[in-house]
C-alpha cells in the first residue's frame, strides 16, 4: 500500500532556508510515497470571531457562509487525515514557531476533526501516524529551556493523536554551522524508513 506524505514547510525563506533543505532531503526518502504539499509562506487566514463561531455551530446546523468559512481548514484536516506521515520543516523564530505554523496548528486543531472531548479528557483523533519535524535555529539549542518550538510540536501533535514524534535538528547554526549540518544531516541518513 502507497503511503503518503504530508509535506509541511513554514520558514519565511523560500531560499537558503536550512529547514526546508532538510525536509526535502527527509521526504526523498519516500520515493515511492504519495506527496500532498502544503507551504506556508503563501499564507493561511487568522482564525476569526466567525470561524470561531462557525466551528461551535453543529455540522448540520452550519449555513453557507459558516461552511465556506471552515472550507479551508476542513481542507488542512483532510491533508494530515490522508497522511501517513506528516514531514515539518520549521526554524525556530524568536525561541518558537513561525506565526505561519502556528496558524497552520489552529487550523487544524478542531473538536470533532481531529481531537475529542471525553470523560477522561481529550482524546486524539489523529492516531497512527509518524511526525519527522526538520527544525533550525540560529542560537537556540533544540531542548533547552530556552526552546519553546520542539516541546509546543510535540505536545499540540500529541494531542491530536501523533505520538510519534521525532526531530532532525540544525540548531545554533550562527554558533557552528558546519557541525550542525553535518549532524542533521547524518540523523537524515539514519531515519528508519
Amino acid at each position: 500500500m502507497t503511503q503518503t506524505v504530508l509535506h509541511i514547510d513554514a520558514s519565511a525563506r523560500t531560499e537558503n532556508s536550512v529547514s526546508r533543505d532538510l525536509s526535502a532531503q527527509i521526504v526523498s526518502r519516500y520515493s515511492e510515497a504519495k506527496i500532498l504539499r502544503r507551504d506556508l509562506v503563501t499564507p493561511l487566514p487568522v482564525i476569526t470571531g466567525d470561524w470561531v463561531g462557525a466551528n461551535f455551530t453543529p455540522a448540520p446546523d452550519r449555513d453557507a457562509v459558516q461552511r465556506d468559512t471552515l472550507g479551508l481548514s476542513d481542507q488542512l484536516v483532510a491533508e494530515l487525515s490522508a497522511a501517513d506521515i506528516i514531514v515539518i520543516g520549521t526554524p525556530i523564530y524568536n525561541f518558537s514557531v513561525p506565526a505561519a505554523l502556528k496558524i497552520w496548528i489552529d487550523l487544524i486543531s478542531r473538536a470533532g476533526l481531529s481531537f475529542e472531548y471525553s470523560p477522561e479528557g481529550p482524546k486524539g483523533l489523529m492516531t497512527g501516524k509518524r511526525a519527522i519535524i526538520a527544525i533550525a535555529s540560529g542560537g537556540t539549542k533544540v531542548g533547552s529551556d530556552i526552546d519553546f518550538a520542539s516541546g509546543y510540536l510535540r505536545h499540540i501533535l500529541g494531542f491530536i493523536g501523533i505520538t510519534e514524534v521525532e526531530f532532525i535538528a540544525a540548531d545554533q547554526l550562527a554558533i557552528d554551522a558546519e557541525a550542525a549540518l553535518n549532524s542533521a544531516k547524518q540523523a537524515v541518513n539514519a531515519l528508519a524508513a
